[in-house]
This record gives structure tokens, sequence and C-alpha cells, in this order.
């Protein structure tokens, strides 16, 4: 059976085109694809257990992601790999269909399970978040921001980039001394700190992990901003107010595609009129939206549950349905979130005795190495990326009026 299932995803390759795959097996080697028509170094896998093609006709590419973590195959070059699958698409694509129907029904069965009600985003948060503080703070810069940062170039340090974003969205926001913010998705309370320390504005932001709102916590006290920040451990859905300014940066991914229109009528509600939103989201091409919506793919399944990619049109669209906001400036920068994620794999590959002393097995740092490797690729070849929106309420606010 497994020489049967190698002999299928044989054949599938030999249509693989843009670079070069070098498969080696205990039944010998075969390359597929060439270097003249692609720019990307040959990619070689090697697959130690057999049980590698039974996992892929059962689950497509989410068998052969679940494949690594158990060391099932290696890879000399992850990124290269994900760049040279993202570029046959088409050809993976049937592969998918045509093989992965069973396991597919499965993981939708699963997935149905981790809708982001209330109860069910509290879930999903922690799943990922309560890995615990001292674990994402081995790779991320100091402000331990977990979103793109934006480079000025591809050598420039992380820290230096990670602020760039964050002056950025306060520009964009044009926040001012006494602006009442808010902001969806503290994090671990980066752009708070930031938005209150240099702009002396006064920011309201809330998250529904614990983890993440107890180091929050402790931050804003040791800067001594607890006047400027009130952090909340509250769901989005049940936040109350008018606000001059409100910010929600890489929050929703995490909210499910089912309630997209509940997220763009709670920001409209809480933006006052005449005020400014900013939209930080990872976005995926209009044209493959519908079927990542509908479909299972690794980061779901082992990464982020209950997640999704939206579209700038699914955006748009959300946006226009349940609220009166405008769209006044978009700004893309994928490229950004690439040098992101490779200083992010970098740093945690070079701590990996930190990252077992914390009790993580190698089952988990194979994990992160294929998720930090996978979102690379994606963004190197443009198939996500990540944008700016920046909205705005109509009208005028107010004089003197203040959020509640």
């Amino acid at each position: 059976m497994e020489r049967w299932l190698r002999e299928q995803l044989m054949a599938r390759l030999d249509g693989l085109c843009g670079g070069a795959l070098i498969v080696h097996d205990a039944l010998g080697e075969r390359r597929f694809g060439g270097t003249a028509d692609g720019d990307l170094p040959t990619v070689h896998v090697r697959i130690d257990n057999p049980a590698f093609y039974r996992a892929v006709a059962a689950q497509g590419s989410v068998g052969a992601g679940e494949a690594y973590l158990d060391g099932h195959w290696r890879c000399n070059d992850l990124v290269t790999l994900v760049r040279l699958l993202v570029r046959n698409r088409a050809l993976l694509d049937g592969m998918e269909r045509g093989v992965a129907r069973l396991g597919g029904w499965a993981l939708r069965g699963w997935n149905a399970l981790r809708r982001n009600t209330r109860g069910g985003s509290r879930r999903n948060i922690a799943a990922h978040y309560d890995l615990g503080n001292d674990f994402f703070a081995l790779f991320l810069s100091p402000d331990l921001m977990y979103s793109s940062a934006m480079f000025a170039s591809p050598d420039e340090d992380l820290e230096s980039a990670s602020r760039r974003k964050l002056d950025t969205v306060c520009r964009k926001l044009a926040l001012a001394p006494g602006d009442r913010v808010v902001e969806i998705g503290t994090g671990w309370g980066g752009f708070a700190l930031h938005a209150a320390r240099h702009h002396g504005c006064h920011v309201t932001t809330t998250t529904i992990s614990r983890e993440q709102h107890a180091l929050a916590s402790r931050r804003i006290a040791e800067a001594g901003l607890q006047d400027r920040v009130t952090l909340l451990l509250q769901d989005y859905r049940d936040l109350r107010g008018e606000y001059d300014k409100l910010v929600s940066i890489e929050m929703v991914e995490a909210i499910g595609a089912q309630y997209l229109d509940t997220f763009f009528d709670r920001l409209g509600r809480l933006l006052r009129p005449g005020g400014r939103g900013l939209l930080q989201a990872i976005t995926i091409e209009d044209h493959r939206y519908v079927q990542a919506r509908d479909s299972v793919d690794f980061i779901k399944r082992f990464v982020f549950p209950g997640s999704f990619i939206p579209s700038l049109t699914a955006l748009h669209q959300a946006k226009t349905r349940a609220s009166d906001l405008q769209v006044i400036g978009q700004e893309d920068f994928g490229p950004s979130y690439a040098l992101t994620l490779r200083a992010w794999r970098r740093r945690f590959m070079t701590r990996l005795p930190e990252v077992r002393a914390q009790g993580f097995d190698e089952r988990f740092i194979r994990l992160w190495e294929f998720y930090l490797a996978y979102c690379e690729g994606g963004f190197m070849e443009r198939s996500i990326g990540v944008s700016h929106l920046l909205m705005a309420r109509p009208g005028r606010a107010p004089a003197g009026a203040t959020a509640s």
C-alpha cells in the first residue's frame, strides 16, 4: 500500500515547475522540476518513515505537516520548499481534492467544534497564547510585539523594525495628547505602552488571554502608566463606549469568519463620529479566500485553532454590511512579515536549550520550526500579505465629549 501511495504522489509531483525538488527515501532518489525555470535553490526532502505516504494520502498537506512533527521526513530548506509548493498550488490542489476527502471531512468536523463563541474564543486563544509568556519572550523583540514589523531593509534589526511599525500606526491614527483610544487585542501591551508613553493618550485595551493579561498588567505597572492605560480581560463583543481612535493589530484573524460582521459592527459602535481606526490584518488572495475559509490547513489544525485569514474584499464587504466606516488608506507590507518571521525563527532555533528547559519536547520544536517556515514562505511568495486598513467614521465629534 505504501509503495502504491508513493507512486501516486511521485506521479503528481512530475508536473512540478518553478524550481527543483529531490526526494530521497528507502527506494531511491527522484528529481522533480528543474532550475532553468526558477530562481529557487534545489530542495532536498528525505523520507525516513514510509508512514509519510499514508499521512499525505489521508489528510493531504495537513498530513504532510503532521508527518514532519512526527519526524517522518526532513528537509534541508523548509522555507524554499514552501515557496516551491506555493508556486505549484494548482498541482497540489488536485492532490488535496483527490486523496484527502475522508481526512478532509474529519478535519472540517474538528474545526466546526472550534467556533469562536465567547467560550470558544477563550479556549482557542488559550491553546496558543497561554503556552507561557516566558516562551514567547525567547524569540520576540523586547516590546513583545507578536505581529509584523515594518522593515526599511532586509538587514535591519527586528527591534528597529518593530518600533517603526508602532510609530507608523500612531502616525496614521494621528494620535495626540488627550485622545481616548480603544485597542482590541492587547497582546502583551506593546502598542498600549508605546502610545501612552510617547503620545500622551489614554488607551483602553482588552484581551481574553489570561497569560497575556497578567504580563501586560505587570508591564503597565512597571512603566508607571496605570493612569494612561486601562487593561481589560474582556471579549471585544462586550466593549462599550465611544473613542476618538481605535486600533486592532492582527486580532481579526482570531475571530472566525462567521463573526466578521459582528467585529465590524462593534468597531463602528466604538469609534465616535469623526474618529479614526486602524486595522492591521493578515490577508489572503481574494480568489482563494472561500477555499481557505472552508478548509482546514496546518495552521488551523496545529497552531491557531478557530482562526481564519480574511481577504481584502471580505474585509471591505463586512465593513460595508455592518458599519458606516470608510476606508481612507490601505498599505500592504507583506515582505516585511517574511523578514519578521525569519527573525523569529532564527531566534527560536538558537534558543532550543531554553525551549527544552521550559518543558517542551522535540515534536513541539518541529511544530514551531515548521509553522514559522511555512508562514515565511507564504509571505515571500505573496500568497498571503499583511495590510494596514486606515478607517474613518463620518461626521464630527461633539466638542468636549469623552469616552465612557
